[in-house]
């Protein structure tokens, strides 16, 4: 008896326990990529309570069809893990020019005690349209000061914000001050200053650091800014560091490692590619800024922004994609196609899923729950009928959060079906 052979038979023994001890849902025949950079073109998945049950090779093993509950033959169409957008206002702001929708950026400079997990609207118009392209969980991320709050990550679907919380304050967001700042409403066409406050605005991070990591170590009367930046030391919060120059993503892991802060991620990090031997000896992950858009320099390759993904990956430093600037809740649905510039720019495809998932699960802290399809995790997933990183075949036909099917109906397709023809 060959090996195979042994496999297949061992493969259906244990589907067959399966399914006779519950009925699952089936999905038969659908080219899955698991999130993990591997892929089966030709898979067998099943859920049971909300969770994944079976990954397996459909030409490997054999199945009784009729154990199952509901079957979905999805013969040649993709199925992905849920993308995850961190870094992002998404749920948090619905109309940009209209101040009574924007829950991101709180009164003060310093407020790392405000939470953007209570803000988060489970009914915005916006969110369902991200939805429709894959995107399922969201890092809903405060704006706003030195210190702008703590994060969460949200799913894209619930009755409320307790029922959409994938993670609770996952981390702290400080913006490390600038050495340069550039002019002009035309942003990054503009001239560039340096910025003359800039070691003060440095010493006051530094004063806050110390300050809040003695009363880490001392048992002081409760202050609740204090106390909410506990967790940067403990390690059960990340410290997210918006930064993009060089010389500052420098001092902001030196002066972060001197206070004792034990997870770091950089956002942003437009100047990644310069210190990357620096943050490759950290082991700190990058959350890239999108890649739709100019180099940060005039003198910059116009293409810079795109491979910057594939030069991370290639030096093995986890990164992530996300979509932050200028209307960026409802540019939250352009996440899969930003990285499919980067395959486009020489990322591989498998990495490029993979920095959509299962890396962005690890950096936010919720990789034992979503981020690949492998058997014990969340079915939060969704199949497409074309490619999800390219705009122009991507067609999401099914959506799962939990185990649960998501409409996938929004607020633009409702319109179009209704008027189309009049």
């Amino acid at each position: 008896m060959n090996k195979i052979r042994i496999n297949i038979i061992i493969a259906f023994l244990m589907v067959s326990t399966i399914a006779n001890g519950q009925k699952t849902t089936l999905f038969m025949g659908g080219i899955a990529h698991l999130g993990n950079g591997e892929k089966i073109n030709n898979s067998i998945i099943s859920i049971k309570d909300g969770k994944i049950d079976l990954v397996a090779d459909l030409s490997k093993i054999r199945i009784d069809p009729s154990s199952f509950d509901t079957i979905y033959k999805v013969y040649g169409k993709h199925i992905y893990p849920g993308f995850i957008i961190p870094n992002t206002t998404l749920g948090i702001t619905e109309i940009d020019q209209v101040r009574a929708t924007h829950d991101y950026d709180e009164v003060g400079s310093i407020n790392p005690n405000v939470h953007s997990q209570i803000a988060y609207n489970p009914n915005s118009k916006i969110t369902e349209t991200v939805i429709t392209n894959g995107v399922l969980l969201a890092q809903v991320t405060p704006r706003g000061g030195l210190i702008s709050g703590q994060s969460s990550v949200m799913y894209l679907d619930g009755w409320n914000w307790e029922d959409a919380t994938c993670r609770a304050n996952d981390g702290i967001h400080l913006n490390w001050p600038s050495s340069y700042f550039q002019t002009g409403w035309w942003g990054q066409q503009g001239k560039t200053k340096r910025n003359d406050k800039h070691a003060e605005q440095v010493n006051r991070i530094k004063d806050l650091l110390e300050n809040s990591l003695s009363y880490f170590k001392s048992n002081s009367e409760i202050d609740l800014k204090m106390e909410s930046m506990k967790g940067l030391f403990s390690g059960e919060m990340n410290l997210y560091i918006h930064v993009n120059y060089a010389n500052d993503i420098i001092d902001a892991i030196d002066i972060s490692k001197q206070y004792k802060i034990k997870n770091l991620v950089l956002v942003g990090g437009e100047d990644a590619i310069k210190v990357i031997k620096k943050i490759k000896k950290n082991n700190i992950p990058v959350i890239l800024n999108r890649i739709h858009r100019l180099p940060k320099n005039e003198d910059s390759p116009i293409d810079s922004p795109y491979k910057q993904a594939s030069i991370l990956q290639e030096n093995d430093i986890m990164f992530s994609f996300s979509y932050e600037g200028d209307m960026e809740a409802m540019g939250a649905r352009n996440l899969p196609f930003s990285a499919g510039t980067a395959v486009t720019y020489g990322l591989d495809y498998e990495n490029a899923i993979m920095a959509l998932t299962l890396s962005t699960a690890k950096i936010l802290g919720i990789d034992h729950r979503v981020g690949s399809i492998e058997k014990g995790k969340e079915a939060t997933f969704f199949i497409s009928e074309g490619d999800a990183l390219d705009i122009i075949t991507n067609n999401v036909e099914y959506i799962f959060i939990k185990g649960k099917s998501v409409d996938t109906e929004n607020h633009q397709t409702k319109l179009y079906n209704k008027y189309k023809d009049r």
